[in-house]
């Protein structure tokens, strides 16, 4: 029996009140397997971000249902939503959302503190050494680049070991051969951790790099299919 890590069923979700409501998902249905790697790709105002920030939870589709792992979370409370996302979900954004007034070991140990896990610091260091940052620990967000900024955000999305890693433009805020090195990290530690990996971009050759590529248009899902072999093969997927 197909057990997918998302199941989202008939899911509509519009913003603002009024006459400026504006519906961003209209009946989206979609299903992604363990250990997938998907695409969302789409034109800007097709609903790629809004989409995949429902996945995690962090925007609430007013009907249809999102199951994550099995379990509904758009019937969860918030403080529900919060634990399970915790054990569950990484996510990493365009900016880096990095509290400015902690290091990188403390920042990446957020997650890890707020489950209550033991061991954090030893657990965040490994993370930022598999991300290539042993050497800067105890740096603060600005004391580091862009690059080095969401390879810290990207192990903190990481550390909790979750089943499922969200990642939403996350090289756009960066130089191209920067982001080039931040997409490489994040598969190989998306193959490390054998997670499922769902991206939002608009590259199509990064894009091709998924196991499948799932186009929307308009708040609607234009198209759902299998990405070339070769880029795959090239991602190490």
């Amino acid at each position: 029996m197909f057990d997918p890590a998302i199941r989202l069923e008939n899911v509509n979700l519009a913003l603002g009140g009024g006459e400026a409501r504006t519906e961003i998902l209209k009946d989206i249905s979609l299903e992604i397997g363990r250990g997938e790697t998907v695409a969302l790709l789409g034109p800007s105002g097709s609903g790629k971000s809004t989409l995949l920030m429902t996945m995690a939870g962090l925007e609430a589709a007013d009907s249809g249902a999102v199951r994550v792992a099995g379990r509904r979370i758009d019937k969860m409370s918030e403080d529900e939503l919060a634990r399970f996302r915790g054990g569950h979900i990484g996510v990493v954004f365009q900016a880096f959302h990095l509290i400015q007034t902690l290091t990188a070991l403390e920042n990446v140990a957020i997650p890890l503190e707020l489950a209550g896990q033991h061991d954090v610091f030893s657990r965040a260091s490994a993370a930022l050494k598999q991300a290539g940052l042993g050497a800067r620990l105890k740096h603060y967000p600005a004391q580091m680049s862009g690059g080095e900024q969401q390879r810290v955000a990207l192990a903190r999305a990481l550390v909790a070991n979750p089943s499922l890693l969200l990642a939403d433009e996350p090289t756009g805020n960066l130089d191209q051969s920067v982001g080039a090195e931040i997409i490489e990290l994040i598969f190989a530690l998306n193959r490390a951790h054998g997670s499922t990996l769902v991206l939002v971009t608009h590259d199509e050759a990064l894009a091709r790099r998924c196991h499948r590529i799932v186009r929307l248009r308009n708040g609607r899902i234009e198209s759902d299919t299998a990405a070339v072999a070769a880029d795959r093969e090239h991602a190490g997927v």
